[in-house]
């Protein structure tokens, strides 16, 4: 049963459940930016999250990567475990293109020879600025044990989602992912969805993810439902 709100962010709520170590996660359909900005709606945008990351959590999971996700529970509702979140985007790159490419002046769409992992620091008034390993030790995030198992499991969940979404025509050339401490493990949390990665289709390298989204609301659609008729059904 959901219980008491504790948490409204620009894509999903969350709220308490009878058992304090879990929540229920809600998927938006029309999420807030910037300065209170609707993006325009987009129909079972919501439910469309809830499906594809539960089964991308699912299929972390059954592949030994631990997350908080337990099960769904409503058409825009996941059952989640409680975490506290640690404050940094962790971004894994396959292909150069966005911030990355025009940072080192390298052709969108290069493969890398080698992922390239990122951390971002999660704050709102400073713009999610980039960040390293020193500076999340003396920001006080994470300590040298805690960025380890992320960098592992990072690289472990790449290694898994590289040919689950090449078997359906798609490749993966980046992914945001966010972590939390349950119970003194750390796990995976927040979402993956097109909202996070960046997924072109293998043959066209069409974007069908987060640039795409960017551009109309009817470009958005279409991209959100290719992704989903693809991984969902």
């Amino acid at each position: 049963m959901r219980g008491r709100k504790i948490y409204e962010g620009k894509w999903k709520i969350l709220y308490e459940t009878r058992d304090p170590a879990l929540l229920i996660q809600r998927f938006k359909d029309t999420p807030m930016l910037g300065a209170g900005r609707p993006r325009a709606k987009l129909p079972r945008r919501g439910a469309m999250k809830n499906q594809i990351s539960a089964a991308v959590f699912m299929l972390l999971q059954k592949n030994g990567i631990p997350t908080h996700f337990v099960e769904v529970v409503g058409e825009r509702d996941m059952l989640v475990r409680r975490l506290e979140m640690i404050r940094l985007e962790v971004v894994l790159r396959n292909i150069a293109a966005g911030s990355l490419a025009k940072r080192l002046g390298m052709e969108v769409g290069t493969t890398l020879p080698a992922p390239v992992l990122e951390f971002y620091y999660k704050s709102d008034a400073l713009g999610d600025p980039l960040v390293n390993e020193y500076h999340v030790r003396a920001l006080g995030l994470a300590s040298s044990e805690e960025l380890r198992v992320i960098r592992e499991t990072t690289f472990r969940a790449n290694g898994v989602l590289l040919p689950f979404f090449a078997e359906r025509e798609i490749l993966l050339a980046d992914f945001k992912l966010e972590f939390g401490r349950h119970k003194g493990a750390l796990l995976m949390g927040d979402e993956l969805t097109p909202d996070g990665c960046r997924f072109w289709d293998r043959t066209t390298r069409e974007n069908l993810g987060k640039d795409r989204a960017r551009r109309s609301p009817a470009r958005e659609a279409t991209a959100y439902q290719e992704i989903f008729r693809r991984v969902c059904t």
